[in-house]
């Protein structure tokens, strides 16, 4: 059970997933820790769509930024929402790596 604004529910709240912190690694690909402590490699080339070109483009691969949580490439022009990120990226080994942050 819990309250939001004055209401109470019978379940519990849905805790909404966000990404923490963002690195790029090479390419496409990048190194995502999620707000449930979960560390991840995510390669955008599974993104498909005309909206997606761009990140073939250096200049904007390579400088990922986070807006609320949620991962932007191109001045926030683009996004992918964690949860996708989530369920398509790959988990990491999180002993071998000194700083994720």
């Amino acid at each position: 059970m819990h309250e939001e604004k004055g209401i109470v529910y019978s379940d519990n709240p849905e805790k909404l997933l966000t990404v923490l912190d963002v690195k790029h690694l090479y390419g496409g690909v990048y190194l995502l820790k999620f707000s449930d402590g979960a560390v991840k490699l995510f390669d955008t080339t599974i993104l498909k769509g005309e909206v997606f070109e761009i990140l073939k483009n250096p200049e904007v691969y390579e400088n990922p930024k986070l807006e609320y949580g949620i991962v932007t490439w191109d001045d926030g022009k683009i996004d992918c929402s964690p949860d996708f990120m989530y369920e398509n990226g790959y988990e990491y080994n999180t002993k071998d790596v000194i700083s994720v942050a």
